[in-house]
């Protein structure tokens, strides 16, 4: 069988790079054909969202791709939100609606979907939504948004599947008094304010602050913005892998993130997290919203089930 894998892919999102090896790793059965920002050579670009792309005509290969395959799984991530732009959501939709044209299987696993600002934003979603053929969305907010739609698919809460990548580490002893913080290159001051409290707190010698836009000039400005303002002694720590993440992440005992895939190998490691979400309702403000009314004793291993689920019911229905 074989399936265009649809997600934001190739824009050196390390979150998204790692969803992308959960598929072809989790699901070697499939042949994958991956759409991207910046394909390879074997991969096939984006379908167009604008007059450029359009013009350009490169997307005329990934149509005839889409017309060879069994269909079309738009692969994790939040999509379908419109909170830094429409565009996205618009992106997104003329994927969905290529597939559907040309009566093409739809499948929209660990979705991410909304908040929305504008209408627009939440059309697009609607109208991709009820596309699908099978839903799995990552968290229970967007399970809520999603199951008033009407969508003629059942919808399988799970959770998102970058846990399943990440491999316990030995404890280091040494890490107790270690604190990491993964910002944003747009966080705000209430980012610093919690870090500021943190350290008053006197539990922490060291601040390990990940960088997972490395190379990302107003990242690496905040990042040393950051270091600069710290009484305590802290170090920048250039993260461009899911591994270099995983080993950075184990050397702390409390994470203090704005990104999700941060909160992500937190959880998996059992580390203790705090989480900083950007606006109400998005995907770092359902993950804490999980994390309060889970008990942290047994959560990792809840979380493992209901991606497995997820999982199984995604290998039926491909």
């Amino acid at each position: 069988m074989t399936y265009l894998l649809v997600g934001n892919y190739g824009v050196g999102n390390l979150g998204d790079e790692a969803l992308r090896e959960y598929f072809l790793l989790r699901f070697p059965q499939v042949q994958w054909r991956v759409v991207s920002a910046h394909p390879g050579r074997e991969e096939l670009p984006r379908l167009p969202g604008g007059v450029r792309s359009l013009l350009s005509l490169r997307w005329l290969r990934t149509l005839g791709a889409l017309r060879k395959s069994d269909g079309m799984v738009l692969g994790g991530g939040s999509l379908f939100t419109d909170t830094e732009s429409v565009r996205a959501c618009f992106l997104w939709w003329v994927h969905v609606l290529s597939a559907r044209v040309l009566r093409k299987r739809i499948i929209l696993a660990y979705q991410g979907i909304g908040p929305f600002r504008t209408r627009m934003g939440e059309w697009f979603a609607r109208a991709a939504v009820r596309s699908a053929h099978f839903i799995s969305v990552r968290d229970p907010l967007s399970a809520v948004r999603v199951r008033t739609w009407g969508c003629r698919a059942d919808v399988l809460e799970t959770f998102d599947p970058v846990l399943l990548l990440v491999e316990e580490q030995k404890i280091d002893l040494s890490a107790q008094k270690i604190l990491v913080v993964i910002p944003r290159n747009n966080s705000d001051a209430f980012l610093r304010e919690h870090l500021s409290r943190l350290l008053q707190s006197g539990r922490f010698e060291h601040v390990s602050i990940l960088s997972l836009k490395p190379d990302d000039s107003a990242e690496s400005a905040y990042c040393q913005s950051l270091r600069a303002s710290l009484r305590t002694p802290g170090t920048i720590v250039p993260v461009r892998t899911l591994h270099d993440l995983v080993s950075s992440v184990a050397r702390g005992s409390l994470v203090l993130t704005q990104r999700y895939h941060g909160a992500i190998v937190a959880l998996a490691l059992g580390l203790e997290l705090d989480v900083i979400p950007q606006t109400e309702g998005d995907k770092l403000d359902a993950l804490r919203a999980l994390i309060s009314e889970t008990p942290a004793h047994g959560r990792r291993q809840r979380l493992r089930q209901k991606v497995e689920a997820g999982e199984r019911a995604l290998k039926e229905v491909l």
